[in-house]
């Protein structure tokens, strides 16, 4: 595994890092046993936020008892907030939270627009500020959609920026890597394995590895998850022809508009699981199961049919889906598999 440089942060880690939105969904003691495997396994980074329920409490259990020198991991966090009142409020609950008096990255998370100097909002100064008393050292941005993040690589005002990047990037997305690379500003790689669809841990692993200057972060919950991406520090995959060819027929079957299951379009005004619901197909094809047939997953799926096409869902969509036309699409081929159930094993 190699070790790369976050652009002008200066944090140098192994490339292979801790996503730890999913520890949230399980309890204390699991989540500090997992977290400290990491770290005795060589992960450096860990990336959580204050969005995540009680994840930096975790992370704070598992590491800021002295199990570690600060100075040994870089802590990377999240605020949704959008008044200063509200950042002070989080940035200090994070502090608290993680057992830390600093934090290495402090990230506004999802954002919708670019915080600037004098925008009017303050929130930018709020960066800056919490840089002067030493409660964090770099200043990040996290964006789900790709104009948001090009602003944010444009203003040259962001040490970092978090976007979803896996194998099934674009041309467009890769054009953002490059411009940050060229920009010196270090770039975190969300969903990596785009929320679930993607299956093959390697050739995600060499995709990312292309690039230096990014730091790729794992959602991990379980211990055979993260037994998988240690096994990488030792023995990391690289790009050749044959993941280049298992890449290509992935960008093949999964082009066109998918839904990542981030669930930021919920909660559904008629109670539809958006995020599980509108990947079914995907889910059925890539991950066969008879569990996903089952009575209660027929149940969910029958409440597409009470969509009222309210559209209180559609802004809400970092990925700009017609979510109603995909729920239904989703329904329609779900019912063409109960109708031939084989189909969910072939």
């Amino acid at each position: 595994m190699k070790n790369i440089t976050l652009g002008k942060t200066g944090i140098t880690v192994p490339q292979n890092g801790f996503g730890a939105l999913p520890v949230q969904r399980v309890g204390m003691d699991d989540a500090i046993r997992i977290l400290r495997r990491a770290y005795d396994g060589g992960m450096r980074f860990f990336d959580t936020a204050r969005a995540y329920s009680d994840s930096e409490e975790k992370l704070g259990a598992a590491f800021g008892n002295g199990y570690v020198k600060r100075e040994d991991i870089i802590i990377a966090t999240k605020t949704t907030s959008t008044t200063p009142e509200k950042f002070r409020e989080d940035l200090n609950t994070s502090l608290s939270n993680l057992k830390t008096d600093y934090i290495d990255i402090y990230q506004f998370h999802l954002m919708g627009r670019c915080f600037k100097p004098d925008d009017g909002t303050g929130m930018y100064e709020c960066m800056l500020e919490a840089k002067r008393q030493g409660k964090i050292r770099h200043i990040g941005g996290t964006a789900h959609k790709i104009g948001i993040a090009e602003e944010l690589a444009g203003s040259g005002l962001y040490e970092t920026i978090q976007y979803p990047i896996s194998y099934l990037a674009d041309d467009r997305e890769i054009k953002l890597i490059r411009l940050c690379l060229e920009k010196n500003i270090g770039v975190i790689c969300m969903k990596g394995l785009a929320g679930g669809l993607i299956t093959n841990s390697r050739a995600a692993m060499a995709f990312v590895g292309q690039f230096d200057g990014t730091v790729p972060i794992w959602g991990i919950q379980r211990e055979n998850e993260l037994d998988e991406w240690l096994s990488y520090m030792n023995n990391t995959p690289v790009m050749d022809d044959e993941i280049r060819r298992f890449i290509d027929s992935e960008r093949t079957e999964l082009k066109g508009e998918f839904c990542r299951g981030c669930g930021y379009c919920m909660p559904c005004t008629v109670g539809i699981q958006i995020n599980q619901c509108n990947r079914m197909a995907l889910m059925l094809r890539r991950a066969p199961s008879s569990g996903w047939l089952n009575d209660y997953w027929q149940a969910e799926m029958a409440r597409i049919d009470e969509c009222i096409n309210c559209g209180a869902c559609l802004p809400k969509c970092p990925y700009d889906l017609n979510i109603p036309e995909l729920l239904k699409k989703n329904l329609k081929d779900y019912r063409e598999v109960l109708a031939h159930p084989f189909k969910a094993t072939e």
